[in-house]
């Protein structure tokens, strides 16, 4: 099947064509204009969807050398994200499976997430999924196709939130999550013990103390200080959020009896936790599965995979589908 996968659930529009080949164009397009905000503003970025989604659409198109005629399903995030961004492009892509007569799958955008490790391999059923993102951070036990189990989820902040605020603190540039994980490469991760919270109890997470201890410690050091120490700093929280994300996978691990694990979403494609889940995995024999670099944060083609795999399945929605904004 030839899917038009549309990603529009935050900041970013996303259009991509999936064919039997493959992903033959990933279209992204990011907004730049939340960058002096330190964080997205709802309104402004329904506004910058409205006025790219066409020609994002149009670009992965061409790039695939696909028309529209050609396309047999259109994918769309149905949910969650800022309900402006996600009207975007689930009534822009409403508008063209009713004008092209073109079948619509709603796709559930945390779904997506996981199943971008499918773009590239097949993982196989049941596995653990570690999705962590700037919005949510979830424990899910895939048990099959669309049949998941959350066993942890965060209490407060979320990994990737935890990174953009700790990063907004240290005077870094948002999002600081990329710029935090390149700094902490030089930095020493053992500088100072940042807090674990919940790190020995349960599945679900909490990242808000670690948020405040980081502000207490900041505010003590003087401008100098903390320039000094820049890399030292972000390897020390990189290792905190890391280091308790894998203690409560491999507490998974060991709940589940699973022999595959998976990464998803944007904090996926950090260094230091992608470094620790490979440690993990050759520690407990486990196969590990995690999406190219390009399919962690928010994107389309993982919307057309999604969408592949319901279609195949038979589950279409109807043009009156709804966004949803929470989980």
């Amino acid at each position: 099947m030839n899917i038009l996968g549309i990603e529009s659930s935050c900041d970013d529009t996303s259009a991509a064509v999936l064919t039997s080949e493959g992903v033959k164009s990933n279209v992204i397009a990011s907004q730049s204009i939340h960058l002096k905000f330190g964080g997205v503003v709802p309104e402004l970025a329904s506004r910058a969807h409205q006025k790219t989604i066409s020609q994002t659409v149009e670009q992965a198109l061409e790039e695939a050398s696909t028309s529209l005629d050609e396309i047999d399903a259109i994918a769309v995030t149905q949910g969650p994200g800022l309900m402006g961004s996600l009207l975007v492009g689930l009534c822009f892509a409403k508008g063209l499976a009713l004008s092209k007569g073109i079948p619509l799958v709603g796709v559930n955008h945390m779904d997506a997430h996981i199943y971008a490790n499918f773009i590239d391999y097949t993982p196989e059923f049941p596995f653990l999924c570690l999705t962590v993102s700037g919005g949510h951070t979830q424990l899910v036990y895939v048990k099959a196709p669309f049949e998941h189990e959350i066993l942890g989820k965060t209490r407060d902040d979320a990994a990737g939130e935890a990174f953009d605020k700790i990063g907004k603190i240290l005077g870094l540039p948002y999002p600081a999550g990329p710029v935090m994980d390149k700094l902490a490469k030089e930095g020493d991760p053992k500088f100072h013990k940042f807090p674990q919270a919940l790190a020995n109890e349960g599945l679900d997470f909490s990242f808000s103390g670690l948020k405040t201890s980081a502000l207490y410690y900041i505010q003590d050091k003087d401008e100098e200080w903390v320039q000094d120490h820049m890399n030292d700093i972000c390897a020390s929280v990189s290792e905190a959020i890391s280091g308790v994300l894998i203690k409560k996978l491999k507490r998974a691990v060991k709940q589940t009896g699973v022999k595959t694990i998976a990464l998803a979403g944007g904090v996926s494609a950090n260094s230091m936790l992608r470094s620790k889940t490979q440690s993990l995995a050759e520690e407990m024999g486990l196969n590990l599965y995690s999406p190219q670099m390009s399919y962690c944060t928010d994107n389309a083609a993982m919307i057309a995979i999604t969408g592949r795999m319901k279609a195949e399945l038979g589950e279409f929605d109807e043009l009156d589908i709804k966004p949803f904004a929470s989980i």
